[in-house]
């Protein structure tokens, strides 16, 4: 019995798969001179973002673990980058605040994202730039829009 296997690369789950695997690493790479996990940044960003929130809500955001996002929630408040505040009206809520370093490097942060973005990207008119961003956004409204900003959150690109 003879098979026929299809080049993976007419597959978008394997494209995707190999631009978050490429995309991924450079991330956890350039973070790690700001001692920082991919999980750890992405607390930052969210809790800078939309102060008040919760690991568990970032978790679900990010696709993190709730147990990853707790570890790296816990190291960032414990080296004073994070806050952490009992809801006024649900004591079992727990609000994360981001403190003025944590801020600071949470810019320096987004700083080197965006220019792994544009190393990324720089093969691409800006045309092509704007459609591929476009179809990402409908594609992950789609699979997870919690990933997404409600449209009572401001724009982030984190």
């Amino acid at each position: 019995m003879s098979r026929t296997y299809a080049d993976p690369s007419t597959r978008m789950g394997y494209l995707a798969w190999q631009v978050v695997h490429v995309m991924g690493t450079r991330l956890e790479r350039a973070l790690r001179s700001l001692d920082l996990t991919a999980a750890q940044h992405n607390a930052l960003q969210h809790v800078g973002w939309t102060p008040g929130t919760s690991a568990a809500e970032i978790a679900r955001r990010t696709g993190f673990t709730p147990q990853s996002m707790g570890a790296a929630v816990n190291a960032l408040v414990d080296r004073g980058l994070l806050v952490r505040r009992e809801h006024p009206s649900n004591r079992r809520t727990v609000q994360l605040t981001i403190t003025d370093s944590g801020a600071k490097l949470a810019d320096r942060a987004r700083e080197l994202v965006e220019r792994l973005d544009t190393e990324a990207l720089a093969v691409l008119a800006p045309a092509e730039q704007a459609a591929i961003h476009s179809l990402l956004l409908r594609v992950l409204a789609e699979l997870n829009p919690d990933a997404l900003p409600s449209l009572d959150q401001p724009s982030s690109t984190a």
